[in-house]
């Protein structure tokens, strides 16, 4: 039996990848769940997100997003032309969308503007350590496992969940109105573009992920690939849950304040 992958269903459709990756899925499923559905992307869409809470989000996201193009370079640097046909399909498609991601710095910045955080206060990264975990685990992997595992996790793992929480914040046109007109369209780029059309990325970095490993992976590579994925979302959802506890503090604060001041 020849073990090469090769897609022949629609690309967005888990039904035309081999089983071992729809079980994948499947098994990343509840933590994937954790992150695309969590309260601060609810409080973004309804606006109702504090003010201190959407600057920390900014602030603590950006190296992710400013750094995820380098993340597909050190990627691309584990190919070689006409070694595998995966390796092939990686080296086109990271190359392509390396600098697709290059404009979405420039897009995130305009975001963070809106919000009153300048690119110095995201340079800077005057905030606590968990919130920069998500970055470190990143780097981790694109430095340390295959190039099956490392693109699972990030160009899978995360921008899936990208473009499915994006599309839970532009679900509603509420937080759109709350930027000033003039500016809206700007400020509202980034998740404009991950809620449309970026959707197909994640699908894509399975199918080249699919070619690399074949039809039937050793149980080893596929806990590998599982894990990966699993730390993605966690630790996106543990920077979520910084971000709640962050506001919680800050809130706790304020209101001991003002009971001391009455």
């Amino acid at each position: 039996m020849i073990d090469t992958f090769n897609r022949t269903g629609p690309l967005m459709d888990a039904a035309s990848y081999p089983q071992w990756a729809q079980q994948l899925i499947r098994d990343c499923a509840e933590s994937k769940r954790r992150v695309v559905e969590h309260e601060i992307y609810k409080r973004m869409r309804d606006n109702t997100i504090h003010p201190k809470t959407m600057r920390m989000y900014l602030i603590g996201g950006w190296p992710v997003v400013e750094q995820f193009s380098l993340y597909m370079g050190r990627n691309l640097g584990k190919t070689r032309y006409g070694r595998r046909l995966g390796e092939d399909m990686a080296r086109r498609w990271l190359i392509r969308n390396i600098r697709v991601e290059l404009n979405h710095a420039d897009y995130w910045v305009h975001w963070a503007k809106a919000h009153g955080v300048s690119l110095e206060d995201m340079i800077k990264q005057d905030i606590p350590a968990e919130f920069q975990a998500l970055n470190d685990w990143c780097w981790h992997t694109c430095a340390t496992d295959s190039l099956e595992v490392s693109m699972a996790a990030t160009n899978y793992a995360i921008e899936g969940a990208v473009g499915e929480w994006s599309a839970v914040v532009c679900s509603t046109s509420v937080y759109e109105e709350s930027f000033p007109e003039e500016g809206r369209k700007r400020a509202m780029k980034w998740l404009k573009m991950h809620a449309q059309y970026d959707d197909e990325h994640p699908w894509e970095a399975l199918e080249i992920i699919c070619t690399l490993v074949g039809l039937n992976p050793a149980e080893e590579e596929l806990a590998a690939l599982r894990k990966a994925v699993c730390k993605s979302y966690d630790y996106k959802y543990l920077f979520l849950q910084a971000c709640l506890q962050y506001e919680k503090t800050f809130v706790a604060q304020e209101r001991r304040e003002l009971v001391e001041a009455g």
